[in-house]
């Protein structure tokens, strides 16, 4: 079964094409045909965040172009899709409607189906396009610029909220110190380079006490401008505690509810899982608690396409799609996954 995934819930227009093995199978075979990824970087670095009506422009631009090289790279012809996967929600409204606008006139002159699919529900199925299988059910850490939430994955299409942040996600807070440091935009790859030549333990950051399996990163934010306003610490310093301190409350509370909930498996996704010290760090946490932990490599763990399709891939091959009148929303309930018939 030939998917095509769109993603264009926010700064990066993403397309893939995907081979989904047809039948019943828990973990059905996937193939990534082809899986192009169009960042934004030199659009909103000199805003020091995005601009979410820039954002929309340079998606329209795009987008036909990257499902034509998309579909090239492939070797497939529109006419063997059998369905299209974009997302519709959360993310920045413009920016969803170009990707599902262009989705459903596609699908609509093709007449095949198309369905909408929440960009969380993409992430927390990520891992899968580089592992054959993932033990259910399993603890899942979603952690990027936008999102900080534990899951409880019970099996695919079935989730249970944790718990999330009360304020910054924890790839906001890398983006917000980066720019009180002046290093640019975005933040999270600037800090994590500059940290490798810092002192993890040279500055004590404050940790945070919330219940159960909340996060708030905004304190940390503030700490970090006091320390920049006293001048006594270098650059590589602050951005080595301060990730410290953030990868710790992340590793943490996901070991944490991975034992309450007896989950063997824990899989960590989202743009921040590309940070290197915490892949390290949540990896050596799983062993040393008898866990297993399942990380996607890099391309997978942004935004992209492939994920998207994989998700909205599989509940097409359960009947499902969505209707014409399906909408872009920014915030959505993560308990209906795929907004069907």
């Amino acid at each position: 079964m030939i998917i095509l995934g769109i993603e264009t819930s926010c700064d990066e227009t993403a397309v893939a094409v995907l081979d989904i093995e047809n039948g019943k199978k828990i973990f059905p075979k996937t193939k990534i045909l082809s899986s192009l990824i169009a960042s934004q970087h030199d659009i909103h670095g000199p805003y020091g965040g995005i601009f979410p009506e820039l954002a929309s422009r340079r998606h329209i631009e795009v987008i036909r172009p990257m499902v034509e090289d998309a579909l090239k790279e492939a070797k497939v012809s529109s006419e063997k899709l059998a369905g299209i996967a974009v997302t519709n929600s959360p993310g920045l409204v413009g920016a969803l409607l170009v990707g599902l606008s262009f989705a459903k006139s596609y699908a609509m002159g093709l007449g095949i189906p198309f369905i909408g699919v929440n960009h969380l529900e993409g992430h927390l199925n990520a891992p899968l396009l580089a592992h054959d299988k993932i033990p259910y059910p399993h603890l899942g850490l979603i952690v990027s610029g936008g999102h900080t939430a534990l899951y409880l994955v019970k099996k695919f299409g079935e989730y249970r909220y944790l718990g999330g942040t009360r304020d910054d996600a924890a790839g906001e807070a890398f983006d917000k110190v980066a720019k009180l440091l002046n290093l640019g935009y975005p933040g999270g790859p600037i800090v994590d380079k500059r940290a490798k030549e810092g002192d993890v333990k040279s500055i004590k950051f404050p940790k945070p006490k919330l219940p159960s399996y909340e996060f708030s990163f905004s304190g940390l934010k503030t700490f970090t401008r006091q320390l920049i306003e006293k001048n006594t610490q270098t650059t590589e310093n602050i951005c080595a505690s301060f990730q410290e301190s953030v990868v710790d409350i992340l590793v943490e509370k996901t070991i944490a509810a991975a034992k309450a909930y007896r989950c063997p498996s824990i899989v960590l996704t989202g743009g921040v899982a590309c940070n290197s010290r915490l892949r390290t760090k949540m990896t050596e946490a799983a062993i040393k608690a008898k866990k297993k932990a399942y990380i996607a490599p890099p391309v997978y763990c942004t935004d992209n396409a492939a994920m998207i399709g994989y998700v909205g891939g599989r509940y097409l091959l359960q009947g499902q799609s969505s209707p014409l009148t399906l909408n872009a929303v920014a915030n959505v309930s993560f308990t209906n996954m795929a907004q069907t018939n």
